[in-house]
């Protein structure tokens, strides 16, 4: 599992577009504490509204790591993004990429790394080797969060679940499946780029055996109603052993996003799915509550919403950035 060198520099590059930078706004956004300051290109027009640093500055500051908080487009470092991560790593701090092109494979960040005694930290990609699951019971809780589709709130939802679960007093732990997960947390597995049959023994390793009564809350990745990403769905689910699951959900999307012959299902039908699935490794699982996207609900559509699927469902249904998720923190810790 990666571990990394915090407090944050945030490198932009010349991003155009906020959608462009989500893992810097992400970052920003719940990680706040270890973030220096951001650092960009003359051509970028995004902003974090951070203070601007060198990553001279940064280092002298401080920070630990630069981290590319922006994706590139097809996954590959541009070669003029090149000469601002080697002056970081001249600085003596890590560069910490999510793309999908490794670090190593650009000789001037390498040369840059070995003379500094730097290291070079690919998010998405690990070397280091998983087994099988075993599917052998741990100590300890467990939470999972899944989707009826991707993109639909499922790391947000357990950042905050984790944060509502803290406050309450309970022992909480965020565990990191995505690259932008690890980089939040400071460690964790890029669950997607685990080879199929190791995915469930990656995420046994993720969530060893802790105390009875602490909690780890598990980022989900994909769906299992999903035709391309349902394989890594299922892998984390059979190896978290979760106790709990949060469906999340985004009432806007009819069919999985890009997938239009493939229907998004019912709500009781994908707990159903789910909760099948997941007793594989757990007889006892259960669904606690239903975390929604509501952000294309006005206030008013979203309280009528929520209050017509809790009683559907008789489950809590929240959104975590309307509201937050106390209402499952507490159905969680319910004797």
């Amino acid at each position: 599992m990666h571990q990394l060198r915090k407090p944050y520099l945030l490198f932009l590059a010349d991003a155009q577009l906020k959608s462009d930078a989500k893992t810097a706004f992400g970052l920003r956004d719940w990680c706040a504490a270890d973030v220096l300051g951001e650092w960009s290109l003359p051509a970028a027009t995004v902003s974090l509204g951070l203070t601007r640093m060198a990553p001279a500055e940064a280092a002298q500051q401080g920070a630990g790591s630069i981290v590319i908080g922006v994706a590139a487009v097809g996954g590959v470092l541009p070669d003029h993004w090149l000469p601002a991560l080697a002056a970081a790593l001249d600085a003596g701090m890590d560069v910490v990429s999510g793309q999908h092109s490794r670090l190593t494979s650009f000789p001037s960040l390498v040369q840059a790394a070995q003379r500094n005694g730097a290291r070079l930290i690919d998010v998405r990609h690990s070397d280091k080797t998983f087994q099988p699951g075993t599917g052998h019971k741990r100590t300890g809780q467990r939470v999972l969060t899944v989707g009826t589709d991707c993109a639909l709130g499922k790391k947000y939802t357990a950042l905050a679940l984790t944060t509502a679960l803290q406050a309450q007093g309970a022992k909480a732990t965020f565990r990191a499946t995505g690259q932008t997960g690890v980089m939040i947390a400071g460690e964790g597995v890029a669950i997607d780029a685990v080879i199929s049959d190791f995915v469930a023994g990656a995420a046994e390793q993720l969530s060893p055996d802790n105390t009875p009564d602490h909690w780890d809350v598990i980022e989900g990745q994909g769906a299992l109603f999903h035709p391309a990403y349902a394989g890594v769905t299922l892998g984390l689910l059979h190896g978290s052993q979760p106790d709990a699951l949060v469906l999340c959900h985004d009432p806007a999307r009819d069919t999985i996003e890009g997938y239009p012959d493939f229907p998004i299902p019912d709500l009781q039908e994908a707990i159903n799915r789910y909760v099948e699935a997941g007793r594989l490794t757990n007889r006892a699982v259960r669904c606690v509550g239903i975390s929604i996207n509501s952000s294309s609900l006005s206030d008013a559509e979203w309280a009528s919403y929520a209050a017509r699927i809790s009683v559907e469902l008789k489950l809590p249904v929240v959104d975590p950035m309307r509201g937050g998720v106390d209402a499952i923190a507490k159905a969680l810790l319910a004797p």
